[in-house]
């Protein structure tokens, strides 16, 4: 498929900032810590970690000269922030979240000669539709569009990545008439990520390349690693100073055939400030 663009942009030029929705971060952690030993990120934030702050294995990244910073929930969900840099300005969880016990938004200020804004999100999945699952989708994403805007009205690099639960286009998806009945790709859904980036936010893979077949997620089930049936939800969205900036996007497509791997695989763009 020749998506995995393994080419890694010299680690001097930028500052490359990851997403990964590590689908326990407890059961997965040597498979995590070699992907960070190898790919070594700036900055990565980690969806699906599925534990409380407390349980979170800091040492070993702290070990790799990485902050942590953790939002964590039992079992479900989570959060976490790891930069190289100190990060400031940490905020954990949307705005307007009273009642909401999801631990699903990390945010942070991190240092640098260009300080870059990134906010991590775990977007909710809204399955079944018709359900208060899908209305809780809908009305997260409305929360973030507010705090989005908010954000940009700071005029500074900002980005804000993560698993957004959000096939955009019929292109990002191997078969999408499969998913039709699905909370991810539902037109309510899709219309809110088209909002998020009308307000001035880019795509970064859409910037960057954009072809079909840039998956990051292949279910376990019914062979869909083996037979490709994959589809674009871990998405990077940029400010216009993030945008202006941004010189590639790598999608580490071959760790999802590695030993005991997340169904997604992380997606790493680089930012030159």
């Amino acid at each position: 498929m020749g998506l995995d663009r393994r080419a890694q942009p010299d680690c001097n030029s930028g500052m490359r900032i990851a997403t990964w929705n590590v689908n326990s971060i407890n059961a997965r952690l040597e498979t995590v810590l070699a992907w960070f030993r190898e790919a070594s990120p700036d900055v990565a934030c980690l969806q699906e970690i599925k534990c409380i702050d407390e349980k979170f294995p800091a040492e070993p990244f702290e070990s790799l000269g990485y902050n942590v910073a953790v939002h964590g929930q039992k079992t479900y969900n989570g959060v976490a922030m790891l930069s190289k840099t100190p990060m400031e300005d940490i905020r954990r969880g949307l705005p307007d979240g009273e009642g909401d016990d999801h631990a699903r938004y990390i945010e942070a200020l991190i240092s640098g000669p260009t300080p870059v804004r990134v906010g991590g999100l775990y977007l909710p999945n809204g399955n079944p539709i018709g359900t208060d699952k899908f209305t809780y989708k809908l009305a997260w994403m409305a929360r973030l569009n507010a705090h989005a805007r908010d954000l940009l009205a700071l005029e500074e690099p900002l980005v804000l990545t993560g698993d957004y639960n959000v096939i955009p286009e019929p292109e990002d998806a191997d078969k999408p008439e499969g998913w039709l009945g699905d909370a991810l790709y539902q037109p309510e859904s899709r219309g809110a990520f088209r909002a998020l980036k009308n307000l001035g936010l880019t795509d970064a893979y859409m910037e960057k390349d954009g072809a079909p077949g840039g998956y990051t997620f292949w279910d376990y089930q019914a062979g869909a690693w083996q037979r490709n049936h994959g589809i674009r939800i871990d998405h990077a969205l940029l400010s216009p100073q993030a945008a202006d900036a941004l010189t590639s996007v790598v999608i580490h497509r071959d760790v999802r055939a590695g030993e005991k791997p997340s169904d997604h695989v992380p997606v790493v763009i680089e930012l030159a400030l």
